[in-house]
């Protein structure tokens, strides 16, 4: 196994590092992607992709799906975004399998062959059944090498393989009603430490409901939808599926939603399955997380309004969290969220009416409120990217900066509680790809730079400046777990990471990344003392 981990690197490091560039899509267009450092791994959830991306979702409302795609960016799209104006993707793969986009893909004669295609939309009788199945999934392997990470167990060297297999059948019963269903298989080899719930989840159930059409209005219909579910909203910094773990994140519940145009509405009531959180270990064969929490409840509305022919985008959300767990040092009760975010782009022509520059701009916040273990709850987070890109410069370099506040507790001892609650974050697409740090009592000042030297190659270079927004509280892994002790310098450290991605095709890409981690003061007199952590990694994908 080592033998052939090593041989696979080799060839990896000679071809994607030197060429890679993280884009989740093969025919995205020469504009470099938004400012989203950590999202555009695979391309339909690629691993890291531009900020701007990770923001917002490029998609539009495709007359080809019975349920109209999301607005949502992948994690992909999250750091490798294209601020272009909004356009349908080529890539028919989507965050969310149960979102992919066949029908427009299919249907030009001149599409690129995909694999598994002719298992696509089959028409279940003669060639105009409205009855049509779909068969297809996702096998991705990665190899990790990390050393002295913020997790469980101290400050290690170790190396490990994980390997993830997904399957779907998306059943759709004309234009009234829908059944899917997606399998999960993840698991983890050659680990020199314990798993821990984002490494495994074997022969599990990650997707399975049922839709049903109740109305039509405005031009567009409301659905209905019962079961198990991703969820994914807006730039992930509160919803996410969370690709980048082994395992991935989803509920079982109830959902509304009513997609026109130029507005999603979604409302839903549900209970966490497999939150992908915590730090305990797990059994290699560990089956009991297949089971909704029903001691935690998530609920919520999320409208999303698309300008009519422009492109600027406003999100608009309320979220209910009710824990009624009693966990020391974590938010447990009633946490309300409410909050927004807006994202446009300005394109910049010369004298002849040629776009040689690209503006983009996204800006989110929300304040929470309510209770936690008896005490009030006044928290909140603030996040705003700017970014740049040259379209008439070889390789369309784009640089964007963005920063990030998530609160902090003033007073461990007093009556109100000012620790912002990330809820279900993708934190690798912002907060560093080595994932030592979650949202919470946070500043991060970053700069990424995109470049794509050519239509498959993506490169991403990020550099983070991390410091406590409070020294009053503790640092918070990854997992959102308590690290450390309180008090201490502010200064956590700094992080620069680069990540290669070359893309075959919408079936198939490779990804690399390496990561530095430079720990400061805090880390060296609050948590036991250790050396610069280091992470490297090579993600092979393959879709069918």
């Amino acid at each position: 196994m080592r033998l052939r981990v090593i041989l696979s690197l080799s060839v990896v490091a000679s071809s994607a590092l030197a060429t890679a560039r993280l884009s989740a899509e093969t025919d995205s267009p020469a504009v470099p992607p938004a400012p989203a450092a950590q999202a555009e791994y695979d391309g339909i959830e690629p691993e890291l992709t531009p900020v701007s991306t990770v923001f917002q979702s490029t998609e539009e409302p495709s007359a080809d799906s019975v349920i109209p795609p999301n607005t949502e960016e992948s994690e992909d799209e999250i750091i490798f975004d294209d601020p272009s104006p909004v356009k349908p993707p080529a890539n028919p793969y989507k965050p969310l399998f149960y979102d992919n986009t066949f029908g427009s893909y299919l249907s030009n004669p001149d599409h690129p062959y995909l694999l598994g295609e002719r298992f696509k939309e089959m028409p279940l009788g003669d060639d105009c059944s409205p009855y049509t199945l779909s068969v297809g999934g996702e096998l991705r392997h990665r190899y990790m090498h990390e050393q002295n990470r913020l997790r469980p167990g101290g400050p290690v060297n170790t190396d490990y393989n994980l390997w993830r297999w997904r399957q779907y059948f998306d059943l759709q019963l004309g234009d009234y009603a829908r059944v899917y269903f997606e399998g999960i298989d993840a698991s983890i080899f050659d680990n020199d430490l314990p798993p821990t719930p984002i490494d495994i989840n074997r022969w599990n159930v990650q997707n399975a409901f049922v839709d049903v059409k109740l109305h039509e209005w405005n031009g567009a219909p409301g659905w209905f939808r019962y079961g198990r579910q991703e969820m994914l909203y807006g730039s992930q910094h509160l919803i996410s599926p969370l690709d980048w773990s082994n395992t991935r994140r989803n509920f079982e519940g109830f959902k509304y939603f009513h997609h026109t145009e130029t507005v999603h509405v979604d409302a839903f009531i549900t209970n966490p399955v497999n939150t992908a959180g915590g730090n305990q270990p797990l059994s290699q064969y560990d089956n009991s997380r297949d089971k909704p929490d029903t001691s935690v409840t998530f609920s919520g509305i999320y409208a999303t309004i698309l300008s009519d022919g422009g492109p600027e985008l406003l999100d608009l959300y309320y979220l209910w969290l009710r824990d009624e767990t009693n966990t020391p040092n974590r938010p447990d009760g009633s946490r309300h969220t409410a909050g927004g975010r807006f994202k446009t782009t300005r394109e910049v022509q010369d004298d002849c009416c040629k776009v040689t520059r690209i503006w983009d701009f996204e800006t989110e916040g929300a304040y929470q409120f309510g209770n936690d273990d008896g005490k009030r709850v006044s928290a909140g987070f603030f996040t705003s990217v700017l970014g740049h890109t040259w379209t008439t410069v070889p390789w369309s370099p784009r640089l964007s900066g963005l920063f990030y506040y998530g609160s902090g507790n003033h007073d461990p001892n007093g009556s109100t509680n000012n620790t912002f609650n990330t809820l279900y974050p993708l934190g690798h697409a912002y907060w560093g790809i080595i994932d030592n740090l979650s949202g919470q009592n946070l500043y991060d000042w970053s700069l990424q730079l995109n470049a794509k030297p050519t239509k498959k190659v993506g490169l991403v270079g990020a550099f983070h400046w991390f410091e406590k927004a409070t020294t009053n509280d503790y640092l918070y892994n990854v997992a959102g777990a308590p690290t450390g002790t309180l008090g201490g310098s502010r200064d956590i450290g700094q992080e620069f990471d680069l990540i290669g991605t070359y893309t075959f095709n919408p079936n198939f890409n490779i990804q690399a990344g390496y990561s530095w981690f430079w720990y400061g003061d805090f880390v060296g007199d609050n948590i036991p003392p250790r050396n610069t952590a280091t992470q490297f990694y090579v993600q092979t994908t393959l879709r069918f």
